[in-house]
């Protein structure tokens, strides 16, 4: 577990310098922070906050309590199982960070949640 966050923390930094995107690099101070202080997201939350076809990052985990009442791409440092199914049943898609920044290498159009 810890070595999978020293990856993604350097594949976040990376991508931050090689594509002058700082919220990659904000992701990473964010994946350091202690595990107590990483905040849970309620699908109810992101519903709000998102329109159809929106990019998410989420600082934290995300849990399944609400609906998702469109599709969203998310990245996470952690999802539940129903927050993973709701996710895909509303037509969305969970990804890796290594896809969402393959996909939004400058961060444009990304908003970070939590």
């Amino acid at each position: 577990m810890e070595n999978n966050l020293i990856k993604l923390v350097k594949e976040l930094r990376i991508a931050s310098k090689k594509n002058e995107a700082p919220i990659w690099s904000k992701i990473a101070k964010d994946a350091l922070k202690s595990n107590s202080k990483k905040r849970a997201v309620n699908l109810k939350k992101i519903d709000a906050l998102t329109d159809d076809g929106s990019a998410v990052v989420i600082s934290g985990k995300i849990l399944g309590t609400g609906k998702l009442s469109h599709k969203v791409l998310v990245s996470s440092f952690s999802i539940s199982s129903s927050a993973a199914k709701k996710i895909k049943e509303s037509g969305g898609q969970i990804l890796e960070f290594s896809d969402m920044i393959e996909q939004f290498p400058t961060g444009k159009g990304v908003k970070i949640i939590g």
